[in-house]
């Protein structure tokens, strides 16, 4: 039996303001721009594509996932975005070289509109993009100019209310798109409140406050969701969870799950449920563009490796299985080397074993392209982020881990990173959001 659930229509327009305007971020607003015109298939995105079961027995159907709950029409997004470098989203995708020319074209006015904003942006937090060993860097004085934290986050409050009003925007979603940042470990007097975070922000800790972090906060004191598309600590801290509780609002991620750990988080859970033994997971990245530029830092890789090591020791549960989950040699390495540009070429030896302790391996090659893989994930993230907001959800949405390679989760929970649970807890939830029973059970 269908039930009547609150969930706002998806009336007026929303705006989507990307925190980046690279490779990632050019990626996906041109095949949804492309898509809204008939000229791109929106490959990937399950918010556009997916069909599920709602109902059992006789009162079983299968829908598409915009049949079930209101989605946003993609003709009513309208886009913006800061970054450190001054190109519009023409003159960024071509200079990132994604997409070719021909698929850039039939939407060039509308990208070419769209001109970034002034970032916030501290040369600490992403070492290697001031450095000229690696090519183009962006102009310092293409940042915001206050000498403070507090002042950074007014700055991005008030480029919000403008972008809305100019727009003439129903509602706003800011997504971090940009890159990976230096690691910034939780510290419990400036992230352990949001009393403690504001008094930070006013005292310019440039040591604890990443600049992700005063985009949070500008955000969701705007009223706005927030995204993390990376694996910073940004919105994984109290502070965050507290403000987001208060604002009313949905704060989502963290990563992109797009190559290698989309690999992974579908592989372990094979030996998980077939009882294999695992001994040692080696992972290994060849990457160009800004993002593997970034990650070439010890300071950015850091937190990369931390995001992507976390998924194996989730699903193999050692103190489940002691004999098969013990010890497992886990390592994870990313090189930057410019000529594969955004096509990403990961490697994995699986050393696993099994009847009588016999050895076995697996090799993996997957030769991705990375933002060919992240722009439907931004896209479907945008949609349902927008139907969590309008569905009265707050906090963290860990439903939708399906998308993210660090399920944020609050601190006595232990996160999902099983892809096929995963995909149950979104199906689960979609279903919940449209007024039909959460059917598919979860251990």
């Amino acid at each position: 039996m269908k039930k009547n659930l609150q969930v706002k229509p998806a009336n007026g327009k929303l705006g989507v303001l990307s925190i980046g305007l690279g490779a990632v971020a050019t990626t996906f607003i041109t095949g949804t721009l492309m898509a809204r015109k008939g000229l791109a298939n929106p490959v990937g995105s399950f918010a556009q594509l997916g069909r599920m079961r709602v109902g059992r027995g006789a009162e079983k159907q299968y829908l598409h996932v915009g049949d079930i709950v209101p989605m946003t029409d993609l003709n009513d997004i309208v886009f913006g975005a800061w970054d450190v470098f001054t190109d519009n989203a023409y003159e960024s995708a071509l200079y990132c070289e994604v997409l070719k020319r021909e698929d850039i074209e039939p939407v060039r006015d509308e990208l070419e509109a769209i001109k970034p904003m002034k970032a916030c942006f501290d040369a600490d937090f992403a070492h290697n993009l001031m450095d000229p060993e690696f090519g183009r860097v962006p102009d310092p004085l293409w940042a915001m100019s206050d000498d403070t934290r507090w002042n950074y986050a007014q700055n991005i409050r008030a480029d919000i209310r403008r972008f809305k009003e100019e727009n003439k925007c129903d509602r706003v979603v800011v997504f971090w798109i940009a890159s990976t940042e230096a690691y910034t470990p939780r510290n419990e007097q400036v992230h352990g409140t949001l009393a403690g975070f504001e008094a930070a922000m006013k005292a310019d800790d440039r040591k604890h406050l990443a600049p992700s972090m005063i985009y949070a906060y500008a955000a969701l004191m705007e009223g706005c969701p927030f995204i993390m598309g990376a694996p910073n600590v940004c919105v994984d801290i109290p502070a965050m969870f507290e403000l987001s509780r208060k604002q009313g609002l949905p704060i989502v991620g963290k990563d992109f799950k797009s190559g290698q750990t989309m690999m992974k988080t579908a592989m372990a859970p094979i030996f998980a449920t077939r009882l294999l033994g695992v001994e040692g997971w080696f992972s290994t990245n060849i990457l160009g563009n800004r993002d593997g530029q970034v990650i070439e830092h010890p300071d950015n890789f850091e937190t990369k490796r931390i995001s992507k090591a976390s998924s194996i020791e989730w699903i193999l549960k050692e103190e489940e299985h002691p004999e098969l989950y013990s010890d497992i040699y886990h390592k994870v390495k990313i090189n930057y080397y410019p000529p594969r540009k955004d096509n990403k070429e990961s490697w994995d030896n699986i050393d696993i074993f099994g009847w009588m302790n016999y050895p076995m391996q697996i090799k993996v090659n997957f030769l991705c392209r990375d933002s060919i893989l992240a722009a439907p994930i931004c896209l479907d993230l945008m949609l349902f982020t927008d139907l969590a907001l309008r569905a009265g959800l707050s906090g963290v949405q860990e439903w939708l881990s399906f998308y993210v390679k660090k399920p944020m989760t609050y601190d006595d929970e232990c996160p999902v990173h099983d892809l096929f649970q995963q995909f149950a807890m979104l199906k689960n939830r979609i279903r919940e959001l449209g007024g039909y029973e959460a059917d598919q059970e979860l251990d």
